[in-house]
């Protein structure tokens, strides 16, 4: 066993300094599983973005839901990129206060998987690297020296703060620390490159074990990790067949050859993430929904593996331009948790497998073990064991995943020193596996006081409330159910609510239990000091409990949206969590339990013959939003005029990089090389005519080369040369646009959707903007300028960061914030059409008085009738939070995060809608309400400028 351990000390000033031990925690592990404290640990863990959801307090919604469903650890992904607008500046206060976050997970009760980089993929600009890295030299993720300079920046910066959340120094939530991303090249220098960042984090004061996501790669040797990772994504990402599925993939082999470490999954599919005109994230989250997560997840569960990680549990948005070119603005990634933070129908599925991963302490130890064949060859069971107290898994699904088919079947499974018994007993009845689905039965298990010989029913939880155990059990809707326990003598048994016939075998000193799964049936059972209350749900009762700990144990509790948190004091219980609708709160606590308050409110409760505490409270008032009704409107595109002042804009003169991607006409135009990273950029190009030029062959990099979801737009002399969605053009030239003897100007608006993730080639630093420009006819000379984001590398506004704002005028000029006065502009109202190219910006407040107490996820929703040519950018109160093409899609709604979004007051709507041809304008604007729910989550305004 490899054991992790470091006591850390915290200075006490008491009138003197005095060193003082804090406790320390041990993060062990073996070939089963981690072992944290001595305690075998099923890692049951859920990826989240901070950077993808820009407002701090909702950091904490997230991880209490996910705390709520059962996850015991959440993985983060540190971006480079996201922290440092310029070399040698790094940013960690207010949105990307990383200290905040880790004490809020700790705070929660979840363990973080760091995953600082430097690389880190995520459907994110560069893959995470900051767009400074694309004007230095030196082969990315190696031990280049230009790189290494590079990455140890970062490192030391990201460490620092890691370094201190350790759970190795009893005071933080960080349990393991991954090095690098992805990485499937074990060259010479690659092995050097990994063995150094081990060496950094190590040298940072980094104790807790390292992981890998490498598959097979940096197991053993120069730059092996302490404990290597799978990734698995086994439906792939297709979502417009969400009825398609692969077959299972069977890692034992990959367990047996496992001798020191578990089996570990950094990343398994969560969700999938959609691109540019794809179906849209709900097509996603059918295709990865609960039949998915419970086939699949248990398959790697019978694999063996205890350590599993899923890719997303909350995506997020890529407000501003933080996604990489394939992938738009929601990040919703059909996870289990929306974008607007609502639970979903996978949600519950995480936690009722979930739940059981901690309740049942023996799954974090197994063997596999051999099994007799279900009688029906259709289905499949594989059977694994504790070496230590025999307790047995039978997981059961169809041989092939695909298989639609309703089929029943029995089971032989061993019941200790009795043999193989046929189950279920009861005559006509059989255990269902409908298609699509999968089971984890138990055998020989025991908990509390309690024996459980076997049952047909799925365990999802189990808990000792003082003298008395609970257990709940659940089953589809509908199927037959059979529980068998053992006692020393005869129970007295008490059917509390439902339907369940008791059947009592002196031989076996078995009490059997038969049922069918409909809403929730209580059965009390005593024998001697044994007392049992076992709670037997179908799947829809079983999602409406919650788990709860407090410093004297875990609560169960029933009925709500959501629960939050418990806090046990003296003989009452403080709970917290949400409503959608007026809703039982059953509290099963402790024997002198009195009574509960909900969100900080006393409520009445009752006592139920479940010995428990049962109240109602109350749901969300309604909310109505205002309408979106007047709207002023300015032209956003002086640059076409030949007349307009480009003095101030740089001069693209540079006529060397470091960067190998640029292999194109000389002088330089990539825009990475002047410091404009993210967003739209414009070029204008100055030249003398000669009159012989009959056209113009424009070429440019947007990111996107297929369809058109990166374009750009051209004009000569204000006059409309045409689009292209990236790539290189033609553009004829009438001769009466040219002025032979004066200046004449090209003026061109590129798209930028971002670079491309690195791959280990470089990829990362392929130009964006301009690539080239040639005349037909003649040789003439152009002089180009560049114009980005204000400052460049330089922020002027660093609070919302280097990816919040572009190089359109309007950004240049603050059109987008909320106090710029556009009394001055047309009024309009919405839709609008256009047949004028170029970019219009629209404006417009509202104010909000949302109830106290609620939480109303809110959405900004553009809708045209039909496809226009435009692309528009959504401004709230500042914050870049959307991006929609009118005719490629599938976005139509663009969050708007509590924080970002002032609940109490003024808001100010900012749009650039840039028309790339004839039919351009902006479709109709609304505000949706996406949910309503009564809440205990107070968020708080984002810093802002």
């Amino acid at each position: 066993m490899i054991s992790f351990r470091w006591a850390g000390l915290v200075l006490a000033v008491l009138g003197a300094s005095s060193a003082v031990a804090a406790p320390a925690h041990t993060v062990t592990y073996d070939r089963y599983s981690l072992v944290i404290d001595g305690k075998p640990t099923y890692l049951w863990s859920g990826s989240f973005h901070y950077w993808r959801l820009p407002s701090p307090d909702l950091w904490l919604d997230v991880l209490q839901k996910m705390k709520a469903a059962g996850f015991n650890a959440v993985e983060i992904y540190f971006d480079w990129g996201y922290h440092s607008a310029k070399r040698g500046v790094y940013d960690f206060s207010g949105i990307r206060d990383v200290d905040r976050l880790l004490d809020m997970a700790r705070d929660v009760g979840i363990y973080v998987i760091a995953r600082p980089g430097p690389y880190i993929n995520a459907e994110t600009d560069a893959g995470g690297f900051p767009g400074w890295l694309v004007t230095t030299a030196g082969k990315p993720r190696s031990d280049s020296p230009e790189y290494t300079a590079a990455y140890r920046e970062w490192m030391t910066q990201i460490n620092r703060i890691i370094a201190r959340h350790q759970v190795t120094d009893g005071r933080g939530s960080v349990l393991l620390y991954q090095v690098e991303n992805e990485l499937y090249d074990e060259s010479d220098d690659t092995r050097r490159y990994m063995q150094d960042l081990e060496d950094k984090a190590r040298a940072d004061g980094i104790t807790v074990p390292l992981t890998g996501n490498h598959n097979s790669n940096f197991v053993e040797g120069l730059g092996a990790t302490d404990i290597p990772g799978q990734d698995s994504y086994p439906l792939d990402f297709d979502c417009t067949r969400p009825e398609r599925w692969n077959g299972i993939y069977d890692f034992s082999a990959e367990r047996r050859e496992l001798t020191r470490t578990p089996l570990f999954f950094p990343e398994y599919q969560g969700g999938a993430f959609d691109v540019w005109g794809g179906p849209g994230y709900e097509a996603c989250r059918t295709f990865t929904g609960p039949a998915f997560e419970r086939v699949f997840y248990e398959s790697i569960m019978a694999a063996g593996s205890t350590m599993q990680n899923f890719y997303m549990t909350y995506g997020g948005i890529n407000w501003g331009w933080l996604s990489s070119p394939g992938v738009y603005t929601s990040y919703d990634y059909g996870a289990a948790i929306t974008a607007s933070r609502q639970l979903t129908p996978k949600y519950d599925q995480q936690k009722l497998i979930g739940y059981m991963t901690h309740a049942v302490a023996p799954l974090a130890r197994t063997d596999a073990v051999g099994t007799s064949v279900p009688d029906n060859r259709r289905l499949q069971v594989t059977g694994r064991i504790n070496p230590d107290d025999g307790t047995r898994f039978y997981f059961l699904r169809h041989a092939e995943a695909q298989d639609t088919t309703d089929d029943a079947t029995h089971l032989k499974i061993a019941l200790g020193d009795a043999g193989e018994t046929t189950i279920p007993q009861q005559p006509g009845t059989a255990i269902h596996v409908d298609g699509r689905d999968a089971k984890v039965l138990l055998a020989n298990y025991r908990f509390g006081k309690q024996s459980l010989a076997y049952s047909t029913s799925e365990l999802m939880t189990q808990l000792r409330l003082g003298g008395r155990d609970v257990a709940l059990f659940y089953g589809r809707h509908g199927e037959d159910g059979e529980t068998v326990l053992r006692y020393p003598a005869k129970p007295k048994t008490r059917v509390i609510e439902g339907n369940v016939a008791t059947h009592w075998d002196a031989a076996t000193h078995s009490l059997r239990l038969d049922y069918r799964h409909d809403g929730l049936a209580r059965v009390a059972i005593d024998q001697g000091d044994t007392s049992l209350l076992l709670l037997i749900g179908d799947n829809a009762a079983a999602t409406r409990f919650w788990q709860l700990d407090t410093a004297d144990g875990p609560v169960l509790v029933r009925g709500p949206y959501l629960v939050r948190n418990a806090v046990r004091s003296e003989d009452k219980v403080a709970l917290t969590g949400d409503t959608d609708k007026a809703s039982e709160v059953e509290l099963f606590g402790f024997p002198d339990t009195r009574g509960f308050s909900w969100n900080n409110a006393p409520v009445h409760v009752v006592a139920t013959p479940s010995a428990s505490l049962l109240a109602h409270v109350e749901g969300p008032v309604p909310v109505s939003l205002p309408g979106l009704d007047k709207w002023r409107v300015n032209d956003g595109a002086p640059e076409i005029a030949p007349s307009f002042n480009d003095s101030g804009w740089l001069a693209t003169t540079r006529t060397s990089s470091p960067n190998p991607y640029w292999n194109h006409q000389l002088p330089i135009l990539d825009s990475d090389a002047y410091g404009f990273h993210h967003g739209n950029v414009w070029y204008r190009g100055h030249f003398r005519a000669t009159g012989k030029e009959i056209g113009i062959r424009l070429s440019a990099s947007t990111g996107v080369h297929l369809g058109n979801h990166g374009i750009f737009t051209a004009w000569l002399n204000g006059h409309f040369l045409g689009n292209n969605p990236g790539g290189a053009q033609q553009f004829a030239i009438d001769p009466s646009w040219l002025k032979k003897d004066g200046d004449n100007v090209i003026s061109v608006l590129v798209d930028n959707h971002g670079h491309l993730q690195e791959e280990h080639n470089g990829a990362f630093r392929e130009p964006r903007g301009l690539l080239s420009a040639t005349f037909a006819g003649a040789a003439t000379e152009i002089r180009w300028k560049i114009q980005g984001n204000v400052g460049g590398e330089n922020l002027p506004d660093p609070v919302r960061g280097p990816f919040n704002a572009g190089g359109l005028y309007g950004e240049r000029m603050g059109w987008q914030l909320p106090g710029f006065a556009d009394g001055g502009w047309k009024t309009t109202t919405l839709p609008h059409g256009t047949d004028k190219p170029g970019v219009d910006w629209y404006r417009t407040t509202f104010r909000l008085d949302l109830p106290a107490g609620q939480d109303v996820p809110i959405a900004l929703r553009i809708h045209d009738l039909a496809p226009h040519r435009y692309r528009a950018i959504v401004f709230i109160n500042g914050w870049q939070i959307g991006r929609y093409i009118s005719d490629v899609g599938p976005q139509t709604d663009f969050e708007l995060p509590s924080g970002l979004l002032n609940l109490h007051g003024d808001n100010t709507i900012a749009i650039a809608a840039w028309s790339t041809a004839h039919d351009g304008g902006l479709g109709e604007v609304s505000l949706v309400m996406q949910g309503n729910y009564r809440t205990s989550l107070v968020p708080s305004p984002s810093p802002s400028r």
